[in-house]
């Protein structure tokens, strides 16, 4: 487990370094996502649809707002619409990592780790782990782009992968972009509860993971 959980450590420093460069510079910021999308909705809403896919496909190279582009995917578009943009924006962009790492993914998995049965202890331990880790990746920033990263660089098969993603990421889009659909400047609470609701049920799910996972080493 242990050359999983480094690898996947250097992997989220390096999505965290890009988060940081992006508020350090003021750019990919709450304020900065809305200005764009209502300046795209005054033109037309297929600008509206183009940035919100644009926004999510980018977060695997820089780390964006993802619950707050979903939510206002809902809002701008409405529910069936902003769903649709919001669901094809996350799914190019882990289905883009996945690529990306199933094709140089294993020469970097020997780079960052030399000893050969460390590196099928971490195949092993992904296989394993995996699964929970992708369905639940959306609690945390950054660990939907690295659980889509690790499962390209150990070969986990696309359909095995795109069921987890699915699982894991349709409800939250679902939830969130109905939630941004229904909400309005003026009543906000619908977004604030979707948003508490999931980030809870994830961080709970997250924590029966853990607790199975510990038993088990402890077994």
């Amino acid at each position: 487990m242990k050359p999983l959980i480094k690898v996947m450590l250097i992997l989220a420093v390096i999505f965290a370094s890009t988060f940081i460069l992006g508020r350090v510079l003021g750019i990919l910021t709450v304020e900065n996502v809305k200005s764009w999308l209502e300046a795209a909705q005054n033109v037309d809403p297929i600008w509206v649809i183009t940035t919100v896919i644009a926004l999510l496909f980018l977060d695997l190279f820089v780390a964006v707002p993802t619950l707050t582009i979903t939510i206002l995917a809902g809002f701008f578009l409405g529910f069936p619409l902003g769903f649709a943009a919001a669901f094809f924006g996350m799914t190019s962009a882990a289905f883009s990592g996945y690529a990306i790492s199933l094709r140089w993914g294993e020469k970097a998995i020997s780079f960052l780790v030399k000893d050969q049965n460390e590196r099928i202890n971490l195949i092993n331990a992904f296989a394993k782990s995996g699964p929970a880790m992708i369905m639940l990746s959306r609690a945390l920033p950054i660990l939907p782009e690295v659980t889509a990263c690790m499962a390209g660089a150990t070969r986990m098969s696309i359909a095995k992968y795109a069921l987890f993603f699915a699982i894991g990421t349709v409800p939250y889009v679902g939830i969130a972009a109905y939630a941004g659909s229904i909400s309005s400047p003026e009543s906000p609470q619908p977004a604030i509860f979707a948003a508490l609701g999931l980030y809870l049920v994830l961080w709970i799910g997250w924590y029966l993971f853990k607790r199975k996972t510990a038993v088990k080493q402890l077994a």
